[in-house]
């Protein structure tokens, strides 16, 4: 992955982090920066995921890939909003 990559990934990160959260029903108690680095960490292990089944790159907007991450940040943010409501 080039630098271009990794700074692309980061920038829909974000917005992957804001929609993973958006997808997750009901109030999270995990802070915007959190969200965002959930993102982040999940635009990148989608597109890897989206790479190794050979849909990362097709013509036009890469939906499955966009799928796929948005499902793993809502997961991410799921995840930490449990381990938050335990404390």
């Amino acid at each position: 992955m080039e630098i271009s990559g990794i700074i692309s990934a980061i920038v829909i990160g974000i917005v992957i982090g804001v929609l993973g959260r958006l997808v997750v029903p009901g109030r999270q108690r995990i802070g915007i920066l959190l969200t965002i680095l959930v993102g982040i960490v999940a635009a990148l292990i989608g597109s890897a995921i989206a790479g190794a089944f050979d849909v990362a790159d097709t013509r036009g907007v890469d939906w499955v890939e966009w799928l796929i991450q948005i499902a793993l940040a809502a997961l991410g943010v799921a995840a930490l909003d449990r381990t938050r409501a335990h404390r």
